[in-house]
């Protein structure tokens, strides 16, 4: 069976905040848990067939972190922190059980860019999920113009974001809209629905990425710069350039630096899709002996056979 590694997702959130470990729950038309398991270089999931490398990151204006997912093996999001510890939790996210008027939302208590807490703060916009959105404070302050149920999430060096949904229900339970995954972190104080995505087609909006997450695939901030072309070397799941993803340096190419932890190779359309080298063919993501999640039965990588 071949397996895949996850990388790290070091994205560019301005003035966001460092996330810790996610867990990750897909929602199509109803929510399903994916499967899931802490994800490093050394330690295999295990639904794909492909490979690639270590943790998951989401980075702010400092380097920062993603998250697990949790309950079978699989990709998930890791995220490294430098989290200050637990805040003060003044209200219930998943409820949203505060005064008419205001909502709850995670927020950094004590500095440091990491959510570690919530608190009720007024209303002040009425942003959809989607909706451009401005964080007068930072992206880790918990004040925005979103709307109820919603924060301002890819906040940038000027403060402005995209409105992402808050995930309903419960930590053990969570709902999203369709199409969309819960991506819970420090305890579930952050919980919010990133929109999913096929990697052959790379329906993200913008230049977000399409990357894996357990049985899924999740749109995250393009953190590749000048670099993340084929066959150059990466860290992180999302050092990449769109179509492209990190794959453990050993798998990949004898084309890459074998110094490299990872180097950036092309989705493909299995079994018979192109592939930039010669010592590569296009090898099915998912192992064809475990159920393949529907939708993804043609999904390829480019990578050494084995």
């Amino acid at each position: 069976m071949r397996h895949i590694y996850t990388l790290t997702i070091s994205a560019l959130l301005a003035c966001g905040p460092l996330p810790p470990s996610f867990e990750t729950t897909t929602s199509d038309d109803t929510t399903a848990t994916t499967p899931s398991a802490t994800t490093t270089a050394a330690d295999p999931t295990a639904t794909p067939t492909s490979s690639t490398t270590t943790d998951t990151p989401v980075t702010t204006t400092d380097p920062s972190t993603t998250g697990t997912t949790g309950t079978t093996d699989a990709n998930t999001f890791i995220i490294p922190s430098d989290l200050p510890g637990n805040g003060t939790i003044a209200c219930d996210n998943w409820a949203q059980d505060c005064p008419p008027g205001q909502k709850c939302v995670p927020w950094s208590e004590g500095g440091g860019g990491a959510w570690n807490a919530t608190k009720c703060v007024d209303i002040t916009g009425d942003g959809a999920p989607g909706d451009p959105c401005t964080a007068p404070e930072g992206g880790a302050a918990g004040i925005d113009d979103c709307a109820l149920g919603s924060i301002c999430w890819n906040v940038d060096a000027k403060n402005h974001g995209t409105c992402i949904a808050q995930c309903t229900g419960a930590p053990d339970a969570p709902i999203c809209p369709p199409k969309s995954t819960c991506a819970e972190a420090a305890e579930a104080v952050l919980a919010i629905c990133i929109p999913s995505c096929h990697p052959l087609l790379q329906d993200c909006p913008g230049t977000d990425l399409c990357i894996p997450n357990g049985d899924s695939f999740l749109c995250v901030l393009d953190a590749s710069g000048d670099e993340g072309q084929t066959n150059d070397p990466c860290e992180f799941a999302n050092n990449c350039d769109k179509g492209l993803v990190c794959l453990n340096t050993a798998d990949a190419s004898s084309a890459c630096d074998p110094q490299s932890t990872g180097c950036c190779q092309p989705f493909c359309k299995f079994p018979d899709g192109p592939c930039p080298n010669p010592d590569q063919q296009c090898v099915q993501w998912f192992d064809p002996m475990m159920p393949i999640p529907p939708g993804y039965e043609d999904l390829g990588i480019c990578a050494i056979s084995q």
